[in-house]
C-alpha cells in the first residue's frame, strides 16, 4: 500500500471497486452487500478529497469525520463479506487491515485539527 494518504484512499477505492466486481455476479445477498461496500468504500476518498478544499476549519473537520464514518462502515461490510464467505479471506484481509488503518489515521487527523488553532 502507498504511504501517502492521498494515494492510499484512492487505491482503497480502486480495490473496493474490484471487490464489488467479484461480488456482483454472485447475485442475492452478495450483490446487495457489494452495493453497500461500493458506496461507503469509495466515499472515503471522495470525502477526504473534499476536506482538502474545506471552506473553513469546521468544514474540513466535518468532511474528515464523514470519511472516517465511511471507513468504519466499509470495515463492517468487509467483515461481513469475510464472515459469510462471499469471497476468499486472502482477497479481503488486506482491505480489512487498510480500512482499520484509514479509520485510525483519519481519527488522528480530526483530533489534531480540532486541537489546532490554525486553518480557519
Amino acid at each position: 500500500m502507498p504511504r501517502d494518504l492521498d494515494a492510499r484512499v484512492f487505491v482503497f477505492a480502486c480495490r473496493i471497486v474490484d471487490l464489488f466486481e467479484l461480488l456482483y455476479p454472485q447475485g442475492g445477498a452478495a450483490r446487495a452487500v457489494g452495493y453497500q461496500l461500493l458506496d461507503c468504500g469509495t466515499s472515503v476518498g471522495a470525502n477526504y478529497e473534499e476536506a482538502g478544499a474545506g471552506q473553513s476549519k469546521a468544514d474540513f473537520i466535518a468532511r474528515l469525520a464523514i470519511a472516517r464514518k465511511e471507513s468504519r462502515e466499509a470495515l463492517f461490510w468487509l467483515r461481513l463479506i469475510h464472515a459469510k464467505g462471499f469471497l476468499p479471506p486472502a482477497s479481503l484481509l488486506p482491505d480489512i487491515s487498510e480500512a482499520r488503518q484509514l479509520t485510525a489515521i483519519l481519527r488522528a487527523i480530526i483530533v489534531k485539527a480540532r486541537s489546532s488553532p490554525r486553518r480557519g
